[in-house]
């Protein structure tokens, strides 16, 4: 049996504690079967942004006549644009790889890791035991339980942004933030685009006006069956069939491909959790404390597997804090507060803090302030028509509750807001700041402006 200082189960976020821990001299462990970086280097948020750039071309292209600009696609090299994000994240992988194999202080075992005892675990054939333990092993697409879909040859995100052959028709099962990015990249490159969404709404965890705009700007451009519960697949050949059911309606859709985006789950399943004292919740995430650690002696968990937030982002702060807590012993609480997120479909939406849900359900007196995007100069020239950017306020100390962006470069503008919160200033911050004219941020500061306390 071999044995180390810590054992980092996953090779993504985790892999920011075992970096700065063997960097102290001590002994590491990292256990990952998969290619090094984690979801969001290999199957997540790098490939995904790269593939979906190419459709961000696209799209301009296809709007140049509205500019004056008589342009057309006249044709597509799916291979190169999928292959291209693929060679990219590879490589990347590679060097990850290569670097942890040089270190000194850091062993890898390329295994699954299964728990045999309270820190102890199987990798492979042999057994490693750590004095401290991360767990870092995200999770996976769920696979809903829909009569014939395992017969068939569905796809998940894993396996869209590795595709070599474009689709001409794709149908989506899920409404939420990956099939609006996944629904844009085959989209815009000019697939024909089924989304059947269980809900009333498109990506239905943004504030509820976001949402309902977004649902409305989609099913301009793609086939969108909302209130509608898939029932039935089946495989004919080439082609997919998929029996969808609302109160009064059944619809038959067929593809080319299907594509299954109907949320995630967290790994724990995998890792034989029974042999230790490490608590799940009702959906398998592990359960941690304000330090982030779970319920067993000496583990720490973090990242997806967590369930507290599915971003890299997230999983990056929570690492850090791992380190402090574990290793160096001081007890820091995880600060979460201004976490934000954003989607890069089109529109591009972003969100920071509370929604108009919340709000209203936590009983907060609070004050909103909203401005569109084609009011600004900026949103004139881009001919943003859609956008707009909603901020909220507490009525009695003036600062920022949260704030919610649809439009162009939403992912960008989010920023300014952040930076606020998290400094915990009030509205006047952004109002009282010289913004460039005619940038597009003035978006955000007229929306504060608008703020009627």
């Amino acid at each position: 049996m071999q044995s180390f200082d810590l054992i980092v189960i996953g090779a993504g976020s985790g892999l920011n504690v075992a970096s700065a821990v063997a960097e102290k001299g001590l002994k590491v462990a990292i256990v990952e079967k998969g290619p090094m970086g984690g979801t969001c280097l290999n199957r997540g948020c790098i490939p995904s942004k790269i593939i979906i750039h190419s459709a961000d071309v696209a799209e301009i292209i296809k709007k140049g006549r509205d500019f004056g600009i008589n342009a057309k696609i006249s044709s597509i090299n799916f291979k190169k644009i999928t292959s291209r994000a693929s060679s990219i994240v590879d490589k990347d992988a590679r060097e990850i790889e290569e670097a942890i194999i040089e270190d000194k202080n850091t062993t890898l075992f390329k295994a699954e890791a299964k728990f045999t005892a309270e820190r102890t675990l199987k990798v492979g054939k042999g057994i490693i035991k750590g004095d401290k333990i991360v767990i870092a092993a995200g999770t996976r697409p769920l696979i809903p339980q829909i009569e014939g879909l395992k017969d068939t040859n569905y796809i998940t995100s894993d396996e869209a942004l590795r595709l070599r052959e474009q689709p001409k028709i794709l149908t989506i099962l899920g409404g939420g933030y990956i099939a609006a990015e996944l629904a844009h990249f085959f989209g815009a490159l000019g697939s024909k685009i089924n989304i059947i969404q269980k809900g009333k709404f498109l990506v239905p965890n943004e504030d509820e006006e976001i949402s309902k705009k977004f649902t409305e700007i989609f099913k301009k451009k793609y086939k969108i069956l909302t209130e509608f519960n898939v029932t039935k697949v089946l495989q004919k050949g080439k082609r997919f069939v998929a029996v969808a059911k609302s109160k009064n309606k059944k619809k038959k859709l067929i593809s080319d491909q299907l594509l299954v985006a109907v949320g995630r789950i967290p790994n724990t399943d995998l890792l034989d959790l029974s042999k230790t004292n490490v608590e799940t919740d009702g959906k398998g995430f592990i359960k941690t404390n304000e330090y982030l650690e779970t319920s067993a002696k000496n583990i720490w968990a973090l990242g997806d597997i967590v369930g507290k937030f599915l971003f890299k982002h997230s999983a990056n702060l929570e690492a850090g804090y791992v380190y402090n807590n574990a290793i160096l012993n001081e007890r820091i609480k995880v600060d979460y507060r201004a976490m934000p997120h954003a989607i890069f479909s089109s529109p591009q939406i972003a969100g920071v803090g509370l929604r108009e849900q919340d709000l209203r359900e936590g009983k907060i007196d609070y004050a909103v302030g909203k401005y569109m995007f084609i009011k600004s100069g900026m949103g004139i020239a881009l001919q943003d028509n859609g956008g707009f950017v909603k901020v909220f306020a507490d009525r009695k100390t003036e600062k920022i509750l949260g704030c919610h962006i649809l439009g162009t470069d939403a992912s960008t503008l989010i920023h300014e807001v952040i930076v606020a919160m998290k400094a915990g200033l009030t509205a006047d911050a952004i109002k009282n700041a010289v913004h460039v004219h005619p940038a597009l941020s003035e978006v955000v500061q007229r929306a504060v402006n608008n703020i009627e306390y």
